[in-house]
């Protein structure tokens, strides 16, 4: 019999800034779920984002070239579906 999910989990820590605590707990309370549930999906969709979302999404890219990093994911997102 295949497990769930459930069966096996690890705990972690967050540190968060108030501001991010405040809106983790609005998140949480407009979707219905609690703060764990939220905070571990976008964990589980992060960890599956290749390598230049994440980069983008931690902030890695020098400012002034955001708007091309955007695009050029974008593109290479499109032609891969292709």
């Amino acid at each position: 019999m295949e497990g769930n999910s459930m069966d096996h989990r690890i705990v972690v820590r967050l540190e968060l800034t108030p501001g991010a605590k405040e809106r983790l707990n609005e998140i949480s309370h407009r979707s219905g779920m609690t703060q764990l549930s939220v905070t571990s999906r976008l964990v589980e969709w992060f960890a599956g984002q290749p390598e230049v979302i994440q980069a983008a999404v931690l902030g890695r890219y020098p400012e002034e070239i955001d708007s091309d990093v955007a695009k050029l994911i974008l593109k290479r997102m499109a032609e891969k579906k292709k």
